[in-house]
């Protein structure tokens, strides 16, 4: 029997569906392209619009400007708002510094403010589940900064404290993992039994839809690769949850350049899905880089049909150039 060799497994890939842009991300980056067309450049964007290197530097070409803090934007210009919110001062300084605004923030996330907001006003104390430091966060704090404590995963709960135990809700970052942010629910009902729930799920269903087929497909694969930013928190979520289904090894990666030949050893299937601000082409990169090293074979893992849609900020049907220049006049003839 001696010279038979054992035939090697058929390589594949699990192509996870949906995946990439959801709705708000989608919105936000037309938002740019619109207002560069409509306006000429520069249209200046507080913060990266979008969490990806690939989607930033593609709008940088076209004329837009990213800055860290709205001071950075001269006066009398025209300033876009990330689709990840901002705090209500930020919306103050725009003002004082008498630029024209567009507001790129996803509906999704506009819809958790509003609840803060109500909650605030009812007096409750409101336990924001997030990741300290994500924009997404400060936005959502700053909507309510003495009634909102950050609760930073199930480990963080042991440290909450509440004015009164009966009049305290959850909210929480729309881009977190669903079954980590529900341990940290668990914990916190276990501490305070009468925890009020927000009035629907504050994770967004594309973070969820994206979720779900990872899962699916984590259990099957040897490996699996997630297209998207190191700090795009969903895309992060994504390999963490590739792990817990049970996938052998995951990696997050900007462009399929950046994979290392020595994850595909011993490896015949590999998962691939890209966090909801990644923009296809990207995606399709990685599946020719497989392809090209014997992954021909692809299969669709398909967890949900998407068709939300979400309508371009309101800002960019005005003339946002004549009313920047009309508040820049009226400041100087003040």
């Amino acid at each position: 029997m001696g010279g038979m060799t054992a035939t090697p497994p058929a390589r594949r890939v699990l192509l996870a569906a949906p995946r990439g842009y959801c709705a708000g991300v989608d919105r936000a980056v037309i938002a740019v392209e619109k207002a560069l067309e409509q306006y000429g450049s520069p249209i200046f964007v507080r913060h990266e619009i979008v969490h990806n290197k690939y989607v930033v530097q593609t709008l940088e070409r076209k004329g837009a400007i990213f800055v860290d803090e709205t001071a950075e934007v001269p006066e009398g210009s025209i300033v876009m708002f990330s689709a990840h919110g901002v705090a209500p001062t930020v919306h103050q300084e725009a003002a004082e510094r008498k630029l024209a605004t567009i507001d790129a923030t996803c509906p999704l996330v506009t819809k958790v403010h509003k609840e803060a907001v109500r909650f605030a006003n009812e007096d409750y104390d409101i336990l924001l589940i997030g990741h300290e430091g994500h924009e997404e966060v400060i936005g959502t704090s700053g909507e309510a900064p003495d009634h909102i404590t950050l609760v930073d995963g199930p480990d963080d709960v042991a440290n909450v404290e509440v004015r009164n135990p009966d009049k305290v809700v959850w909210l929480s970052q729309t881009t977190l993992s669903v079954d980590e942010t529900m341990e940290t629910v668990d914990a916190l009902k276990t501490k305070f039994p009468g925890l009020v729930s927000p009035p629907s799920d504050d994770i967004c269903y594309a973070t969820q839809n994206r979720q779900i087929a990872v899962k699916q497909m984590g259990a099957e694969a040897d490996l699996v690769i997630v297209v998207g930013s190191k700090n795009s928190s969903n895309s992060v979520r994504l390999v963490e949850v590739a792990l817990g289904a049970g996938a052998r090894d995951a990696h997050l990666v900007d462009f399929a350049e950046e994979i290392d030949e020595a994850w595909l050893d011993g490896v015949s299937t590999v998962g691939v899905t890209s966090g909801a601000s990644v923009p296809e082409v990207l995606v399709e990169g990685v599946l020719e880089w497989l392809s090209k090293r014997g992954f021909e074979d692809v299969e669709i893992v398909k967890a949900a049909e998407e068709s939300i849609t979400f309508s371009l900020p309101k800002e960019l049907r005005r003339d946002l150039r004549a009313e920047a220049a009309a508040l820049s006049d009226k400041a100087s003839g003040e």
